[in-house]
């Protein structure tokens, strides 16, 4: 009896849709912190610049100032920022010529997995770990002019 009433009544509908937007965003890397914490990667801690999706309440960390010829990425690798400014991913569909994409942190996080299914996310992996090292692997030693 509990279990036909938690797939009945006007709240059935809304959790089976969230519950599919979350299978959908979760594999296509759409986790990001929402606002108001701050837009930063949880594993690398690199800024990102991050994004709602059209999946309810799940938002994207994009590749800052990483804008690339949408025919040049593999496909569910593309992401467009849509007229009303949400991030949406391009999953199989071929683009049209001249469009312009965006690639998902996640894809080339310095701390993650390598998913080298596009050489050319080594390269901004391997980029993204020489920036985080820079940024958070200070040599001992290092000091401001002045202190010391």
């Amino acid at each position: 009896m509990g279990d036909t009433e938690s797939t009945s009544g006007p709240h059935a509908t809304d959790s089976a849709f969230h519950a599919l937007h979350a299978c959908h965003a979760f594999p296509e890397g759409a986790t990001a912190p929402r606002p108001p914490a701050p837009p930063d990667c949880p594993f690398c801690e690199l800024p990102q610049e991050r994004y709602s999706t059209h999946y309810d309440g799940h938002w994207v960390l994009l590749e800052p100032r990483i804008i690339v010829p949408a025919h040049t990425v593999p496909p569910r690798r593309r992401w467009i920022i849509t007229p009303d400014g949400a991030a949406m991913n391009l999953w199989d569909a071929e683009p049209l010529p001249g469009t312009w994409c965006r690639i998902a942190h996640r894809t080339v996080c310095p701390c993650l997995q390598p998913e080298d299914s596009w050489p050319w996310t080594t390269m901004l992996r391997q980029e993204n770990e020489r920036r985080a090292q820079r940024l958070f692997n200070l040599p001992e030693d290092w000091g401001l002019p002045g202190t010391g």
